[in-house]
């Protein structure tokens, strides 16, 4: 096979051959087809596409092409969750203890944050001493000793991916819908789930703006779970506004643990029952979302879910009492609040600024290297289409210095718009995919 007939082949729109996408795979993994044939591929694939077929066989090739997480020895039906990131999405922090409580199993890898999309391991070491690194036998052994454990990804997962996705960002064929769905779906396979619940962010702060693009990349998503046999359920939900009130590491940690006991906002409270009630119908719990929902309900109120944050804490090495006392987690040493301007309705919070402001106070990264940090953030007090008085609270900025106050400040200028009418009510789910 040469690398030059398969661009050719997809440039002119034919379907290629298992044996073609796995010879691109492994040829791009051992450096012997270079970045600028890829590129080439790549672009190809963002205007020809790909078929379903296409799409599994290049999944399964970049799963393949590293070390795959064997879960076999652990109990039951391994269910797996993705979001497609957003602002304020600390959804993991919550369902993650929460199913593992009702009995599933819980053996997530997830990853940093970069830009304003925060990411689950950061949040999760506001806790003192938490350790996201962990052996593959300390993974798999606090899986079957409590149910769950959250850890950072391992260095050789989908090799073919890193490279792929890091050559995708510099040559404009990140959007590419198949090559989005293979790089989420791959990673997901190579850590060994079951099955695969996927929370598909739509709007303003999320990367699919449209639901018409988020129900294409969700479906593409599930056609590939289908194909490969696992049981993938794709949930589409709102980003058009931050997904509860916090937005910040140690900020976010704190809703997640109120929300474990039964005292989160609404939507997050919604979503996480929304998502955890069909991570139990797929790992075969319950019959039915609504039984799992008053399962996880009931869960939530007897504190189980917040003791099954605690213990996985202390199991990770950091202090179960940070979880139960959250004035011990990072706190900024300036506190700002934003006030309404006149009386009207929240019409709109453009979750996008609300990420790009907590960039800019250290809460998320511009590069990969950047340090974070964990205290600062933004606390929202109003959701769109609350009503509002002049002089009332909007938001409180988290900062811990006076410059990147200001430089916060500057980005949300126009973020909280206020209308003199109640806007539509938006719904937090769209669409259920599976």
């Amino acid at each position: 096979m040469r690398m030059v007939d398969i661009i050719a082949k997809k440039r002119d729109g034919g379907e290629l051959s298992s044996e073609e996408i796995q010879f691109l795979v492994d040829g791009y993994t051992d450096g012997s087809i270079p970045d600028y044939q890829m590129s080439a591929w790549a672009m190809a694939v963002f205007f020809r596409g790909m078929t379903a077929r296409e799409t599994g066989d290049l999944t399964m090739a970049m799963a393949g092409s590293g070390e795959q997480l064997d879960l076999s020895s652990l109990h039951g039906v391994k269910v797996d969750k993705h979001s497609t990131g957003g602002v304020g999405d600390k959804t993991t922090l919550v369902v993650a203890p929460l199913v593992a409580a009702a009995g599933i199993p819980v053996a997530k890898m997830s990853g940093r944050g970069l830009g304003y999309s925060g990411g689950t391991i950061d949040k999760l070491e506001s806790f003192a001493g938490f350790e996201v690194e962990r052996t593959r036998e300390q993974f798999l052994q606090q899986v079957r000793d409590i149910g769950v454990s959250v850890i950072g990804q391992s260095g050789n997962l989908t090799p073919a991916d890193k490279k792929l996705y890091a050559l995708r960002d510099v040559t404009a064929t990140v959007e590419a819908v198949p090559l989005i769905a293979s790089s989420i779906m791959s990673k997901k396979i190579a850590a060994g789930a079951d099955a695969i619940l996927l929370d598909v962010k739509v709007g303003k702060g999320a990367f699919m703006k449209s639901i018409e693009e988020a129900e294409t990349l969700a479906r593409a998503m599930v056609a590939i779970g289908s194909q490969v046999g696992r049981k993938t359920v794709a949930v589409i939900s709102d980003m058009n506004q931050p997904l509860g009130f916090a937005v910040g590491n140690a900020l976010e940690v704190k809703e997640a643990v109120d929300t474990l006991a039964g005292r989160g906002p609404s939507d997050l409270t919604e979503l996480a029952l929304s998502i955890g009630s069909r991570m139990l119908v797929l790992g075969g719990l319950v019959q039915s979302v609504e039984e799992g929902r008053s399962k996880l309900q009931e869960i939530m109120s007897t504190g189980k879910a917040v003791e099954k944050l605690a213990q996985m804490v202390e199991a990770q090495g950091g202090n179960k009492q940070d979880v139960y006392d959250l004035a011990r987690l990072p706190q900024a040493s300036i506190i700002h609040t934003i006030t309404a301007e006149q009386d009207g309705f929240i019409g709109e919070i453009d979750a996008e600024a609300v990420g790009h402001a907590s960039v800019v106070l250290g809460a998320g990264r511009l590069t990969k290297e950047m340090p974070i940090d964990l205290a600062v953030g933004l606390v929202l007090h109003k959701k769109r289409g609350d009503q509002v008085r002049q002089g009332d609270v909007l938001l409180t900025i988290h900062a811990n210095a006076q410059q990147l106050l200001q430089n916060a400040l500057n980005e949300l200028q126009d973020a909280i718009m206020i209308s003199t009418n109640s806007p539509e009510e938006q719904p937090l789910i769209y669409k259920i995919i599976d």
